[in-house]
């Protein structure tokens, strides 16, 4: 007989319980086990990621952008010195919609050319999930009518899925470094386009891994855009100064074109499969 006490919760029912510091260590495991299910249910075992900027856009959309800026200063007399400052903000980033552009092309003819393979052969686009390039990688393979891979994570400016990743396998992550896991457990091939410091913090910590041999497969590193990363990063000064070998440049690869691209990654994914 019920004494009027009400019925205790179970534990992996108690939410206040789940979300508290006590229980982080079965958060990690979650975020763990359900993406294997889904990727497992899903029949995904093989991914080719993209990083790159969550802030470069598409060639549409930034000549739009300049032209509501250049409307503005016609129409604005009073906001002109503050209008040319965003028309050469613009102007740049139209310039690197040309990566955003390349990243889709890359992604949808990758894709074309798994969705011809057998099925234990092919493999799908992964991102992040969110925008930038991470959406030209989704939409590309959209553009190629395949599945893609969207592993977002939580942030305080609350990056959302892009409306390219398929549903089924779009994931929200707590913890970078559970995110990180799944980028490079199915990894065939990383194409690394221009980025920030979410995008060096990725690049640089896959080459850690396969530098030190902590990732034992190979795995082929497109790092894409000479004209930007040469600028951003000086390997040859790493190797002159000695912090890094010289046959340390062999763990990459640059490219400055779609078809460049996905030639070294056809020869190199088809390599790994022999």
């Amino acid at each position: 007989m019920s004494d009027g006490h009400p019925q205790p919760i179970k534990a992996y029912k108690n939410s206040d319980f789940l979300n508290s510091p006590d229980a982080r260590t079965v958060r990690i495991m979650c975020e763990y086990l359900e993406p294997q299910r889904r990727f497992k249910t899903q029949n995904i075992q093989r991914t080719v990621v993209f990083f790159g900027s969550a802030r470069l856009r598409s060639k549409e959309e930034s000549l739009a952008k300049i032209e509501e800026i250049n409307r503005a200063i016609a129409t604005q007399p009073d906001r002109e010195s503050e209008a040319l400052h965003e028309l050469k903000f613009a102007e740049n980033q139209l310039l690197m919609s040309n990566y955003y552009e390349a990243a889709v092309e890359v992604a949808q003819r990758l894709t074309e050319w798994s969705l011809t393979l057998p099925p234990e052969d092919g493999f799908v686009i992964c991102s992040g999930g969110g925008g930038g390039i991470m959406e030209a990688a989704n939409r590309g393979a959209a553009c190629a009518s395949g599945k893609s891979i969207g592993l977002n994570i939580s942030l305080p400016h609350e990056q959302a899925p892009n409306p390219y990743v398929s549903p089924e396998l779009s994931f929200e992550f707590h913890y970078f470094f559970m995110r990180k896991l799944w980028f490079v457990d199915l990894a065939e091939a990383l194409v690394i386009f221009p980025g920030g410091f979410g995008t060096l913090d990725e690049l640089m910590e896959v080459l850690t891994l396969v530098q030190t041999g902590k990732v034992r497969k190979k795995i082929p590193i497109v790092i894409y855009g000479t004209e930007y990363w040469n600028e951003v990063i000086n390997f040859s000064a790493m190797v002159k100064w000695g912090t890094i070998s010289e046959s340390d440049l062999n763990l990459f690869r640059f490219t400055n074109t779609p078809q460049e691209t996905v030639e070294f990654l056809k020869q190199e994914i088809r390599r790994s499969g022999d």
